[in-house]
């Protein structure tokens, strides 16, 4: 088995994954996960958990590719929508542990806050998308990583339109977090 085509779609690397081409899932491998890493990244606002869905949505990837039918979906469209509810799962179990440690006492939510803030790792944008509302920051994660409007509809499960005006949304929320810490 040779070297596949790097100009090959995703659906037609996939399928040669799903017989037998080890290579094509090399290839794969470089041009999804940076992109589902960035998706998961902006979504969680963690690296170790970004990390952890990347691998999780790619595994999946690997155990449906037999299955895959080409044409019925884009491979990245699939992919982000298993990294976003990936995401959603994650923020859901950590909501659910922060709840039952509040019965442990203040010092642990202490101890969490403080994990938080020596977070050096994230940038601006990454902070200030965690204050947005979730559907805006889910949004404004897959247009941040060049997914087209029409796909992150798709993703998302909602219009085109809607995606727009979430961006849109999301930007005004992001400029007044911007004026408001540079007042302080």
């Amino acid at each position: 088995m040779g070297e596949p085509d790097p100009n090959l779609s995703d659906d037609a690397l996939l399928v040669l994954y799903a017989n037998g081409n080890g290579r094509a899932v090399q290839e794969l491998t470089m041009r999804l996960s940076p992109r589902c890493f960035g998706v998961a990244m902006r979504v969680l606002g963690n690296r170790a958990e970004a990390e952890d869905v990347t691998q999780e949505a790619m595994m999946r990837l690997w155990r449906m590719a037999p299955d895959w039918e080409p044409g019925q979906a884009k491979v990245s469209t699939w992919l982000y929508r298993v990294v976003v509810n990936a995401a959603h799962d994650r923020r859901r179990r950590a909501a659910t542990r922060s709840k039952a440690a509040s019965g442990w006492g203040d010092w642990e939510l202490d101890r969490q806050a403080a994990i938080a803030d020596t977070n050096s790792q994230l940038d601006w944008l990454t902070r200030a998308m965690q204050a947005l509302p979730d559907d805006l920051r889910d949004t404004l994660a897959l247009i941040l990583d060049d997914v087209t409007h029409a796909d992150a509809a798709d993703i998302l499960g909602i219009s085109p339109g809607t995606v727009s005006w979430r961006v849109s949304e999301a930007k005004k929320h992001l400029r007044a977090l911007k004026e408001q810490e540079d007042a302080s």
